[in-house]
């Protein structure tokens, strides 16, 4: 009877963890902006596989890895982490924040940075992060004007270091490799610029490692919009994609503005952009990076 219980407990503690791993790859998934489809087809599984995995049934080679791991006594993660074995004190110092609470964890992280990054002289390295369509180039073309700053968009530096478009990029080599060369983009205008104003992609803040460098390295400000106006905007642009053959777009809109939020949240200011003009945006912006006037390098017309 005692042995007949344990395995009915074992049984639901896997199915609990297939459906926390099911809802976390939908998540993720939610975060990039991909369709069941594309990432079926850029992973080479099917997507009936998928829709199983995001349902909480997963296959049970992937429970077995699990048990494996904690016969070894290690996370899971670590066990499939790929690449070579990290150093001691990475995975000593991974346990520990793994013990602090959320808030503790965000003290911890504002203490690391402030004692290993390198600030700069004043907040002329500007980042702007958000959904498509918030309105990070028209409000990032006017700060980069009024500071007397190149004006970057990190998506034009990828085309332009790789000869391709990035619809071309993503179909011939899926995500992995756009996200690479974001994070190499990114590093070439850290190391070409002193100061800038950069709009980056909406889902730069999906890859942590990329995420953390702007943290770092720029002054980050989420330009924000509900998400009737990202679609009203990006439309106006001409781009019809949102809407094409996709009855749902305002849903997977929103869905992915929801996945998003906690990443964008990170950053150090918020500007909410709906029912404002270009003007009226950008005296608050400038507000929001509190510019000292004696800064601010006037062009005259």
């Amino acid at each position: 009877m005692k042995a007949t219980r344990a395995k009915a407990a074992a049984s639901r503690n896997a199915d609990a963890y297939l459906h926390r791993l099911g809802e976390r790859v939908r998540t993720l998934r939610n975060q990039r902006g991909m369709t069941r489809k594309a990432l079926a087809q850029h992973a080479k599984v099917s997507e009936r596989y998928l829709a199983q995995l995001e349902a909480g049934l997963g296959n049970c080679s992937i429970v077995l890895l699990r048990r494996i791991a904690r016969a070894i006594g290690l996370p899971v993660t670590q066990l499939v982490h790929d690449g070579a074995e990290p150093p001691l004190d990475l995975v000593l110092l991974t346990q520990f924040l793994e013990r602090l609470a959320p808030d503790m964890l965000v003290e911890a992280r504002k203490l690391v940075t402030e004692h290993f990054s390198s600030p700069s002289e004043d907040r002329r390295r500007i980042a702007l992060i958000g959904l498509r369509g918030g309105g990070k180039s028209t409000l990032g073309r006017l700060l980069a004007e009024r500071l007397d700053v190149p004006f970057i968009e990190l998506d034009r530096e990828i085309e332009r270091r790789s000869g391709a478009t990035l619809s071309e990029i993503f179909d011939m080599f899926g995500q992995e490799t756009f996200r690479r060369a974001e994070r190499e983009a990114l590093d070439d205008v850290l190391r070409r610029h002193p100061h800038f104003v950069i709009a980056t992609s909406g889902s730069i803040v999906t890859e942590p490692g990329t995420l953390e460098l702007l943290l770092a390295s720029c002054f980050t400000v989420w330009v924000r919009a509900e998400p009737e106006e990202h679609m009203k905007r990006v439309m106006a642009q001409g781009d019809m994609r949102p809407m094409a053959n996709n009855a749902r777009a305002m849903e997977d809109l929103v869905s992915i503005l929801k996945s998003r939020e906690p990443l964008y949240a990170k950053a150090e200011a918020v500007l909410a952009t709906t029912g404002k003009t270009p003007e009226q945006n950008l005296a608050e912006l400038l507000r929001v990076i509190a510019v000292p006037a004696t800064s601010i390098a006037r062009r005259s017309a």
